[in-house]
């Protein structure tokens, strides 16, 4: 009887051996579930809401957000695995996969008889030496250019889309972040706006090298296209309001009423036309253009007054469009026109309303200098918009991931087959019983490779057997997806991010370790002493 039995004779108890093969069942059937989504070739989850919505998948973060893991080991692999992808934007298959081979090689030890603690110690000295192979493995910093960056794009955006639509968006996601990225500043992903349209085909979608607003001029009289245009952005009411509730007017003829609406309409129109004076002091006979984008409302009289003197003006635009409209025009957003100067200005040199059914966009185009930009999705469904999406903000992150960096490392599995090699070889100089968490951890990392094969449909021995004689003739080669035949990933362009590598490895290895060295579960809650439990 478990001592904690005594106390709580309610509490569910598993021991030693009972525990561990939970631990490890729990995680291996995770790695079941996600191994058949990893790489190019992977194969797609459909997911089935409680109300009957779909959603179609490979990306192992959504997958495993969206998923009800009920089983407490597999829920903290889980966890974990999506820490990753918010830490460095992708890798999360690759954990689950690894943390789970780690568990299975680890219990052919000790199920022999090795203790569990020896296994971590060899994993801990295994994880040093796989990060030492990492770093002598990447491309070093001055040989990250563009085609680097569209290569290290496409290498992430094919394992969640179609090649064809993988390979267009590659492009646009490396601009996106070469137009925000600023020397000596953190590059904020924040100033890439995705936007979605219903409409065309995937293909067409396009990166504007400045800001699509989601909503239109709401006056039929004001310019549907601007050319060579100031851009005011401002946070100033321009509507009517009334006086205070509490407060009475009395007044006996027509007249004195007129007067008293006018005197509360006095206050709103005056901002207006100071609106518009300001407008021709800066343009005076120039047929120069003058936007105004307010995130506050403009009721249809201010708006009308406004369409008269040919201002676009668009009202209640969202906070950050706001942020982003001055990055990329330039200009400052202003709260008072009180001393306003023509520096407070933005320009841009094309803005434009686009009309799709009942929805209009608002295009600002030909900026100068823009610090901002909006990739604009085109999508022919709802679904095809959302796993769009998806994948690229993990295309964006895999880019800014390189560039941080300053390195990548090539992949197609030549980095874990380099690493077993290393590994084994390291081996023979590590003393006593943890040279065996060593061949453990060796022999876990070639389930990438072995995984990436098996779902390009390749026989799984025959490819490892061939990027092993690659290796051992001094070539780091990968699994060419297509043949099955050995390949330089540097040379085909399939690249991945080195500190998504170095947190798999980290991580994995911490989450393998703490649920090796678990020889006790407890299911001894509160609740279990709840009368009726």
């Amino acid at each position: 009887m478990s001592a904690i039995q005594s106390l709580n004779p309610k509490a569910e108890v598993a021991k030693a051996q009972q525990a561990l093969q939970i631990n490890i069942q729990a995680a291996l059937g995770l790695q079941e579930v996600l191994k058949t989504n990893l790489g190019p070739r992977g194969t797609l989850k459909m997911l089935v809401s409680g109300s009957g919505g779909i959603k179609l998948t490979k990306d192992g973060n959504i997958l495993l957000h969206e998923m009800q893991i009920q089983h407490p080991t597999a829920s903290l692999i889980a966890r974990a695995s999506t820490a990753q992808d918010d830490e460095t934007g992708d890798g999360t298959t690759s954990t689950v996969l690894l943390i789970g081979e780690l568990l299975k090689q680890a219990s052919r030890f000790i199920s022999d008889g090795l203790h569990p603690r020896v296994v971590t110690e060899g994993f801990d000295l295994a994880r040093d030496k796989a990060l030492e192979v990492l770093e002598s493995m990447a491309l070093p910093q001055a040989q990250v250019d563009r085609a680097l960056l569209v290569n290290i794009a496409r290498t992430s955006l094919r394992t969640k889309l179609h090649g064809a639509l993988a390979d267009s968006l590659a492009e646009i996601v490396t601009d996106a972040v070469l137009c925000v990225r600023r020397e000596g500043q953190p590059i904020d992903l924040h100033m890439v706006e995705i936007m979605a349209m219903l409409h065309r085909t995937e293909t067409d979608t396009q990166l504007v090298r400045g800001i699509v607003l989601d909503h239109g001029a709401r006056h039929p009289d004001m310019p549907k296209l601007v050319r060579d245009a100031y851009v005011l952005t401002c946070n100033i009411s321009l509507e009517y309001e009334k006086s205070e509730v509490n407060s009475g007017f009395f007044y006996s003829t027509a007249e004195e009423r007129e007067k008293m609406v006018e005197a509360e309409r006095k206050f709103t129109d005056d901002r207006v036309r100071q609106i518009i004076e300001f407008k021709r002091s800066v343009v005076g006979d120039s047929n120069k253009g003058f936007v105004v984008v307010n995130m506050k409302g403009i009721d249809p009289l201010s708006l009308d007054m406004l369409a008269k003197d040919g201002i676009l003006a668009l009202r209640r635009a969202k906070r950050r469009n706001m942020e982003r409209m001055a990055l990329a025009c330039g200009g400052n957003s202003l709260n008072s026109l009180d001393n306003a100067t023509k520096e407070d200005l933005g320009h841009a040199g094309l803005v434009y309303e686009h009309v799709l059914g009942e929805d209009k966009f608002t295009f600002v185009e030909e900026l100068d200098r823009p610090e901002s930009c909006t990739i604009l999705i085109r999508g022919p469904s709802q679904h095809s918009i959302v796993q769009i999406k998806a994948a690229l903000r993990d295309g964006l992150r895999a880019v800014k991931n390189a560039l941080d960096d300053g390195a990548v490392v090539g992949g197609a599995g030549s980095f874990e087959v380099a690493c077993y090699h290393a590994l084994m070889k390291y081996k023979d100089t590590v003393k006593g019983r943890a040279k065996l968490g060593v061949e453990a951890f060796a022999d876990a990392m070639l389930v990438i490779p072995k995984v990436l094969a098996q779902n390009a449909g390749l026989d799984a021995q025959d490819v490892m057997v061939s990027l092993q004689e690659e290796h051992l003739a001094g070539h780091r080669s990968g699994i060419d997806l297509a043949t099955g035949e050995p390949l330089n990933p540097v040379d085909a362009g399939i690249l991945d991010n080195k500190n998504v590598k170095r947190q798999m490895i980290t991580s994995a290895t911490q989450i393998a370790n703490n649920l090796l060295l678990v020889d006790e579960l407890l299911r001894a809650g509160m609740s279990s002493l709840k009368p009726g439990n």
